[in-house]
């Protein structure tokens, strides 16, 4: 009896510091996007200046689109926390849980694993092609780790503590997919129109190269859907066996 006890209140500490981490999670993400559309904009005489204020803005990047999705799917998190449930095995799944989780795998967390390991990866290799060191009068350091660093560390924090279903490859990958496509064509839009690549590394790379670049950053961010839902299988294979276990008792 003490045994049985001592479970339920350590899965109900467990329990509280999960939400909790969903709530600071959201209030970091939103701040960070908040501040940054806000207060970090360069001088007018820096040659960041006309980008961040001409078309496209600051939503021309991927950070901030990743950013953007991570708040968005914590908010859902905290609002699933109150009012949706968080049951392994639910004999009916809500639409709130079947739409949280969908983000979770088609955008939230692909898109934290391409942003934060392209980013350091070509940071490693030279900051100026992506981060010049320029930007440090305006961009602030804590930001940029809300930005590329944190991303990674609350989504695998998520992907450990909170189970979820995956939905069928067809429907995730294809949206995941889809925005991916649009982002390059987002971002042709951008060149057209402000005759200047979004990004640094674009400007120095010859047509070839430059192709043969947005292919394999494309194939590397979609592939992050494949490693999500095989991490995410291997994690909670036990919940998933029985999950499907259930669903055919229910039937």
């Amino acid at each position: 009896m003490a045994t049985v006890s001592a479970n339920t209140w350590n899965r109900g500490i467990f329990l509280a510091l999960r939400n909790l981490v969903h709530l600071i999670a959201a209030v970091h993400f939103w701040f960070g996007i908040l501040f940054d559309f806000k207060y970090v904009y360069p001088p007018e005489d820096h040659p960041a200046y006309k980008p961040l204020t001409s078309f496209g803005g600051k939503f021309r990047y991927l950070t901030i689109l990743g950013a953007i999705f991570q708040a968005f799917y914590f908010t859902l998190c905290v609002v699933n926390d109150f009012i949706g449930t968080n049951e392994h095995h639910p004999k009916r799944p809500s639409k709130l849980r079947t739409f949280k989780d969908y983000i979770f795998a088609t955008f939230a967390f692909p898109l934290a694993m391409n942003v934060a390991i392209s980013f350091w990866s070509i940071y490693a290799i030279d900051r100026e092609l992506i981060l010049p060191k320029s930007f440090e009068s305006f961009f602030p350091h804590w930001l940029n780790h809300v930005m590329h660093t944190n991303i990674v560390i609350f989504i695998l924090l998520e992907l450990f503590t909170s189970y979820r279903q995956y939905p069928k490859r067809k429907t995730g990958f294809t949206g995941l997919l889809i925005f991916n496509i649009l982002y390059v064509i987002w971002i042709h839009i951008i060149k057209y129109k402000s005759d200047r690549w979004v990004y640094p590394i674009l400007e120095v790379l010859s047509l070839p190269q430059r192709i043969g670049f947005i292919v394999f950053i494309g194939v590397f961010g979609i592939s992050f859907y494949f490693v999500g839902e095989y991490l995410n299988n291997k994690i909670w294979a036990n919940e998933l066996k029985l999950t499907k276990s259930s669903g055919k008792k229910h039937k």
